[in-house]
């Protein structure tokens, strides 16, 4: 699969009263032409400043992007000038927000916001750009597209806001749509069409997606492979069939095992991740999950282990080997797992 976008130790920081919030450290990962690349994660892992700080939306200041490459179709989006940046963004590569409420414009009807980027980008004239919305909106399922077009963002519910903002991404054809936890603020029968939306344009229009969500169980039907980030580090990388099989990173194991599961017969016990995420203001030397692992040796109270190779395909940065232990019966953890080094 040719690659469409490589991300390499991309750092992202903000500079606050109280001291540096380290929200980004180094991270690095690669998107294949028409994939699908999930990023997952509880609140404050990273997910979001990762993503933005891609196609440098980031507010500068407090943020500022301090180290990194973000290589898009051969050209680094972190040294375009704005200028040349502003004709990827939006047209080649568009993005979704989480709360279609606050990212739409209030007092602009939902055809001008449409036809703005057709006619900035693509450079429609007003008719073309009018014809093209109403089909946008036919796309992704706005029952009478055309008598909606003069219609305002508080006149749709929340879900056909979602569609409409679909609709705006998908405006100019992008090659890389990134989806920034689209369906969190969606009721599951929404999420679920919004989900079956998604990928079946995939499907009709070739382009890779980047879907954030801190739900492992929306992913496992839609992604092709699925990166896991904890406090600003990405600690597992796998295909979804790996991951889900066989997690190798303690942090990917407790997510899984907080998804509840109706196919397996007598439902298990979900098991918690005790404890809290750390204090982003003191990145530590050591493992940043080390605290809230009970897998932790002493090793990774003195160094925060890299990506590993485990697997084809398969990194995780974990210093034990926790292959053995079986995703949903945690009563004898400790007595199968092993030092990696």
């Amino acid at each position: 699969m040719a690659k469409l976008l490589e991300v390499s130790n991309l750092k992202t920081q903000f500079f606050t009263q109280d001291g540096i919030v380290h929200a980004v450290n180094g991270i690095s990962y690669q998107v294949g032409q028409g994939e699908t690349l999930a990023i997952v994660g509880e609140s404050g892992s990273g997910k979001s400043v990762g993503v933005m700080s891609l196609i440098r939306l980031i507010p500068e200041p407090p943020g500022k992007i301090v180290d990194g490459q973000v290589l898009f179709d051969g050209q680094d989006l972190l040294k375009l000038s704005e200028n040349d940046l502003r004709s990827v963004r939006g047209n080649r590569i568009a993005m979704i927000f989480q709360d279609p409420m606050t990212s739409l414009n209030p007092v602009l009807t939902i055809g001008r916001q449409i036809t703005e980027a057709l006619e900035l980008h693509l450079h429609m004239g007003r008719d073309e750009s009018r014809k093209r919305a109403i089909e946008l909106l036919e796309l992704v399922g706005i029952p009478g597209a055309a008598s909606r077009l003069d219609d305002y963002p508080h006149q749709f519910s929340g879900g056909m806001r979602q569609r409409v903002m679909i609709a705006m991404g998908l405006s100019c054809d992008p090659q890389l749509l990134i989806a920034d936890e689209p369906t969190t603020a969606l009721d599951v029968t929404i999420q679920a069409q919004i989900v079956d939306l998604v990928g079946r344009l995939k499907k009709e229009l070739g382009m890779a997606i980047i879907w954030i969500t801190h739900d492992l169980g929306v992913v496992a039907g839609m992604a092709d492979r699925v990166i896991v980030m904890y406090s600003g580090f990405v600690v597992e990388e796998a295909s979804v069939a790996e991951l889900y099989a066989r997690p190798r990173h303690p942090y990917t194991l407790g997510l899984l095992r907080s998804i509840p599961r109706l196919d397996l017969g007598r439902q298990k016990r979900l098991i918690p991740i005790d404890g809290l995420p750390p204090d982003l203001l003191d990145p530590p030397s050591h493992c940043p999950f080390a605290p809230r692992c009970v897998f932790n040796i002493e090793k990774c109270w003195q160094e925060n282990p890299t990506l590993m190779s485990v697997g084809a395909d398969h990194k995780t940065a974990c210093w034990v080997d926790i292959s053995n232990v079986e995703i949903y019966n945690a009563s004898a953890d400790l007595q199968n797992v092993e030092a990696t080094s």
